[in-house]
């Protein structure tokens, strides 16, 4: 569904991604792990065009949509779930939704997303500022599935959750995935990623250093960790 290759992004001087490869298939969760300032939120903002990458290839689906404008990558069916959530504090939940649907949902409907985050129905008629971080995580997350995406980018979705939230979280991206949403999570949440993700990737330094299964990954974990994940 979205194969990332040869992929090197830039901040002015700075030479942030440096042929970044990976690879989600459809229905499937890719994770990326890896310190501070690897440049995993990096990654995806130069899938989402926010960054526009300087070299390499994103593939969607058989097109390759590098270095297309944010707007156009959105409607070609890519879903952004930036890091910080980004909800508009003055909309109410059912306006922050209504907000990115250029089109009628086909798939997850108002209704629909209603049904699977129950808290938000409860406070559709709140402002953004007056729902917790975890109701404001669950709201960035239907603002995304609510253009029906092919692939949802999903930056440190569990930042600053509690651990109990950050279970519900898993359980709303296992049942997206059963769904059959294509997801790339962004994640330094090690329990998380592993609870949710089909394939692993780790980043050292703007490059893939390591990928594998989920099995494979918890076989070798100790290994990976002291490696590349401990400080």
């Amino acid at each position: 569904m979205l194969n990332v290759s040869g992929l090197h992004t830039f901040y002015g001087p700075g030479h942030i991604l440096q042929g970044v490869d990976l690879e989600i298939k459809q229905g499937q969760v890719a994770a990326v792990l890896g310190r501070n300032g690897v440049g995993k939120t990096t990654t995806v903002r130069s899938i989402m065009g926010i960054a526009p990458p300087k070299e390499g290839r994103v593939v969607l689906g058989g097109t390759d949509i590098a270095g297309w404008p944010s707007h156009k990558i959105a409607r070609a069916g890519v879903a952004y779930v930036p890091e910080g959530r980004m909800i508009f504090p003055d909309l109410t939940v059912v306006e922050n939704i209504e907000v990115a649907q250029r089109v009628r949902a086909q798939k997850w409907t108002i209704e629909r997303l209603f049904e699977l985050f129950p808290a938000l129905a409860e406070r559709r008629t709140n402002k953004g500022s007056q729902l917790s971080g975890g109701e404001q995580q669950m709201l960035a997350v239907a603002r995304a599935l609510v253009t029906d995406p092919k692939v949802m980018l999903l930056d440190e979705p569990s930042q600053g959750l509690a651990p109990l939230v950050v279970r519900e979280l898993a359980n709303v991206i296992t049942r997206l995935r059963d769904e059959g949403v294509t997801m790339l999570l962004v994640e330094q949440n090690l329990k998380l990623a592993e609870a949710v993700a089909d394939t692993v990737y780790i980043m050292v330094k703007g490059r893939m250093v390591y990928d594998a299964s989920l099995e494979r990954f918890i076989e070798e974990q100790d290994k990976v960790k002291s490696k590349y994940l401990t400080l």
